[in-house]
């Protein structure tokens, strides 16, 4: 059972469902020195946008393992630095997709009509018809920037309400744009061309700022522009003037590049229409978001693989399908390989060979390098920062893919190279199970499932076995199963001993002693 720290609200069904498998504190509200001198304690910790998790915090966590984030963007976290320590990044980017383009549609339309300032005067006792007409969406062009999740479903949302529907987004093929009903184009075309503008592209480096006095130079006098994503990338300052100036007609906004914002010059206009951060902000959408980055974090701290992974790359449902499998196996052969290779690592080459050749399978040499730097480092080492750990420690890696196998439909193999001393490991996965099927030159079959496994490299003799049994049976270690792969028969073979127990040194010395045993080595799983 886990310890996890929730620092920002979250719905209580998400609190509830981790409560089930692991201890939960929710200290709401935790100043910076607060978070830091507590998070020692934690392996889970899960925010939303008001905590800052800093590389400081991120440093602190010693024992941290998995930071979610109850949302979407993750710019309050340090990617770098959770890289670095093997901190897994998780959030939620589909809980709260419709709430989102529901709120935009909904700003749009209220500053298309100029509700929110009809409605103010209104209740301070004015009936000022005549100075709060609007301006329709028919015959008019919606410009959306960025046609991910949100933007996908604003677009969906706004095909019966607009004309037309322009979209610029580099990473969305033609294809997929048509069928929204949506054209692609570059983005200064969309600016210039567009009557409405609304913005859903995540705040990275390169996207802050992304609409400055430059773009806002280049709209359409009279533009109305509608911002549900991240504050940060539109400059407040040059929207505040294009504004007064009447550029800009009206602007529809939910964030801020500081939050809450101080004396921003957009709230003290009458053409802005403003929510604080309100875009996921629906029942069901919490409670969604807060089940989804709950079931995340859940999965990283068993030690699977998390379907929202920020800082790793991302991987299709379809490559995840096929590979995800074989994660295990990958890190199997990992810890095995590592162990049975003599010191000072060379380089490593990862084989894949079957239908899994036919994808990415980065992710699989991550989990197989885990495995293998792990027992060599103190450092955590897992899917995140494991080619990280590998290149800081100058371990030359390689990837190979090969064709159909003859014995397995997929088969992954590691490579283990230490000057001229090769090992070589192979896997694959049979009735939902890791299956070592090779070890250096021998060809066997068994399931890895006990903490310790006894490698034997001999000549095959009669006997054998029953020396190996001897010798575990006086020592009151108990044998959970035994595989042999050979050559040829009275030539060389690989025993294979799955252990219940540990075995001191003195004990290994003595199985070493018996007559033809070339090599024997312990991996502990």
């Amino acid at each position: 059972m886990a310890r996890i720290l929730v620092t920002d609200p979250i719905a209580r069904e998400g609190v509830a469902l981790l409560e089930q498998h692991h201890q939960v504190d929710v200290r709401l509200g935790l100043p910076p020195a607060e978070l830091k001198a507590a998070i020692g304690e934690y392996e889970g910790l899960v925010v939303r946008s008001e905590t800052k998790v800093t590389a400081d915090v991120i440093e602190a966590g010693q024992r941290l393992q998995v930071i979610g984030r109850a949302g979407v963007g993750v710019d309050n976290i340090d990617l770098d630095a959770a890289t670095r320590r093997g901190v897994t990044v998780v959030n939620a980017p589909t809980g709260n997709v419709v709430a989102a383009a529901e709120h935009t549609v909904a700003l749009m339309l209220a500053m298309a009509r100029n509700i929110a300032q009809a409605d103010a005067s209104l209740r301070r006792g004015e009936w000022r018809r005549r100075d709060f007409v609007g301006v329709g969406l028919r015959n008019k062009t919606l410009g959306i920037v960025g046609l991910g999740n949100v933007g996908s479903e604003v677009a969906r949302r706004a095909r019966p309400l607009v004309t037309r529907l322009l979209a610029f987004d580099p990473f969305v093929p033609q294809e997929y744009a048509r069928a929204l009903g949506v054209e692609l184009t570059d983005l200064d075309t969309l600016l210039s061309t567009s009557d409405f503008i609304t913005i859903h592209t995540p705040l990275t480096d390169s996207t802050r700022g992304m609409i400055g006095k430059r773009q806002l130079d280049m709209m359409k006098p009279g533009v109305r522009l509608v911002n549900v994503a991240r504050g940060g990338l539109v400059d407040e300052q040059a929207l505040a003037e294009a504004l007064e100036s009447g550029k800009v007609a009206g602007a529809a906004l939910d964030v801020f590049d500081r939050e809450p914002p101080q004396d921003s010059p957009l709230l003290k206009s009458g053409k802005v229409v403003a929510t604080p951060h309100l875009g996921g902000s629906t029942a069901e959408a919490q409670v969604e978001v807060a089940r989804e980055v709950a079931e995340q974090v859940m999965a990283v701290l068993r030690g699977e693989p998390a379907r929202f992974t920020v800082n790793l790359p991302f991987v299709s449902p379809e490559v995840q399908a096929a590979l995800g499998p074989y994660i295990k196996v990958a890190a199997t052969l990992g810890r095995l390989a590592v162990q049975l290779a003599e010191p000072q690592l060379d380089s490593v080459t990862l084989e894949y060979r079957g239908e899994i050749a036919a994808h990415d399978t980065g992710i699989l040499t991550s989990s197989a390098l885990a495995g293998l730097l792990g027992p060599a480092t103190a450092e955590r080492v897992n899917l995140v920062n494991a080619r990280l750990v590998a290149r800081q420690r100058g371990l030359n890696v390689l990837e190979q893919k090969g064709g159909q196998t003859d014995q397995y439909s997929n088969l992954v193999s590691v490579e283990a190279r230490s000057g001229a001393h090769v090992t070589r490991v192979a896997g694959t996965v049979m009735r939902d199970e890791v299956h070592l099927v090779r070890v250096n030159d021998y060809w066997l079959d068994m399931v890895p499932t006990v903490p310790y496994l006894l490698f034997i490299e001999h000549v095959d003799r009669p006997g054998m076995i029953g020396a190996v049994g001897t010798i575990t049976g006086r020592q009151d270690i108990n044998i959970a199963f035994m595989e042999v792969g050979r050559l040829q028969a009275r030539g060389g073979a690989m025993m294979v001993v799955g252990l219940d127990d540990p075995m001191p040194e003195p004990v290994l010395a003595e199985v070493r002693a018996i007559p033809q045993v070339r090599l024997a080595r312990l991996v502990r799983l």
